[in-house]
């Protein structure tokens, strides 16, 4: 009995293969899983859920050109909302029940802290796409953002610059979690290697979603009265849309106290009236106003993207680092794989090392063959009308990371893992 049924089973199977049709668990083994882990909805889906957008963009594309070893990726999207034990939560889901190949996720700092004891315990693969405070360096993480050194000294050292206006004294001012708080303790030990005092550094945290900022902009306008100010960002998610609204609202122009963001780009000011912000900067290592034929074609083929997906605002959609920084790290990561001719973790990591991919920031980039970083140029942009960068400095070509700050004691011999 049982043996007639299991031929009858083989017998409806092949007639469903002879048909063309067979059920997604049998073409298995024509697919390679892969994670994305952003938050699309809570205070950081304003910044992540274009990272979401841009990698299924990239696998589609890589798709269509054959795949990875001739088989097609497969996206399994999750969202942890924002929340950073959640975080933590989808990516054992990713790796332990989906059995994904490989992860392309999180921005901020801490939740990425909270998922790289689940990466450790069970040996993922983790790429992650923006720029953060270093102080960190571990073998299942691939870090396609800047470190410090490629990008916030530099643009510290700008504003200090006779063209960056000859900045004296520094408002530290950032959402309340590892990233600005490392940042700025790396900032503040860089600004006493120049001479700047403590006391003509202030410091000021506010926490996720914050939207009052009345009163620290007042206090800015009156830290200034002491000498040329600057204010240094690291305000994270939907908050800069009420900082920046309000520095609009107290006048407080570029020309008089020059605001340097690390986490706002194109997509944030989408949401904001960039006319009173004309002249503040950011620093990045990629602007969508950069010059060059490969970003050209980035930027055509995102629009195209967003309009043949519909996706929200389809027709006023931009480019931006953390962008960038997604659909680099996805193609080094097919590039390693192809090179190993596996998905295995750990002969993936052995062949990342060295990858070059020619990318929209102009250059052709390289991931380094030590510390798990990319080697990145560094812009500084000023705000335009339009919501779009023009870049007033910019290094002479691609700078090696630096993950552990050489301005912390005893970070001496650790840049690498």
């Amino acid at each position: 009995m049982k043996r007639r049924l299991a031929l009858k089973q083989l017998t409806a199977m092949s007639l469903l293969a002879m048909s063309g049709w067979m059920p997604q668990v049998y073409a298995a083994d024509d697919t390679i899983k892969v994670g994305i882990l952003h938050s699309l909805s809570g205070t950081m889906a304003i910044s992540e859920t274009s990272l979401k957008d841009v990698a299924l963009m990239t696998i589609e594309e890589i798709n269509a050109n054959g795949g990875v070893m001739g088989k097609k990726l497969e996206a399994v999207i999750v969202d942890p909302a924002s929340n950073w034990p959640l975080f933590a939560e989808k990516s054992r889901q990713l790796l332990s029940q989906d059995k994904v190949a490989v992860v392309f996720g999180c921005w901020t700092s801490v939740s990425r802290k909270s998922v790289l004891p689940v990466f450790k315990e069970l040996n993922g693969l983790l790429f992650y796409p923006v720029q953060y405070e270093g102080e960190e360096l571990e073998k299942n993480v691939f870090y396609t953002g800047a470190a410090p050194n490629q990008q916030a000294i530099p643009a510290v050292e700008y504003l200090m610059s006779e063209d960056g206006g000859g900045a004296k004294r520094f408002v530290l001012l950032g959402t309340d979690y590892v990233y600005p708080r490392t940042t700025n303790k790396i900032l503040r030990a860089f600004l006493h290697s120049k001479g700047v005092k403590d006391s003509d550094i202030d410091e000021v945290y506010t926490p996720f979603g914050h939207s009052d900022y009345q009163t620290i902009v007042a206090n800015i306008k009156k830290f200034a009265t002491g000498g040329k100010t600057a204010v240094i960002s690291t305000i994270n998610g939907d908050s800069n849309v009420p900082f920046y609204k309000e520095l609009g609202n107290a006048g407080l122009k570029a020309t008089d106290v020059p605001v340097v963001a690390f986490s706002v780009g194109e997509e944030e000011l989408r949401g904001v009236d960039t006319k009173p912000l004309v002249g503040h900067l950011a620093a990045w290592n990629y602007f969508q106003s950069v010059k060059n034929p490969v970003n050209e074609a980035f930027i055509a083929k995102w629009k195209a993207y967003a309009k043949a997906k519909n996706l929200p605002n389809a027709n006023t959609v931009v480019t931006n680092d953390p962008m960038e920084a997604t659909y680099i790290g996805i193609h080094m990561w097919k590039q390693a794989v192809e090179q190993a001719k596996t998905t295995d973790v750990d002969k993936v990591i052995a062949n990342m090392g060295g990858q070059k991919f020619s990318a929209p920031d102009g250059y052709t980039i390289e991931m380094d063959k030590t510390n798990h970083h990319l080697h990145k140029p560094v812009y500084i942009g000023e705000i335009k009308a339009d919501g779009q960068f023009n870049v007033v400095w910019k290094s002479k070509g691609p700078i090696r990371a630096q993950p552990w700050s050489p301005y912390i004691p005893g970070n001496e011999g650790k840049q690498g893992l």
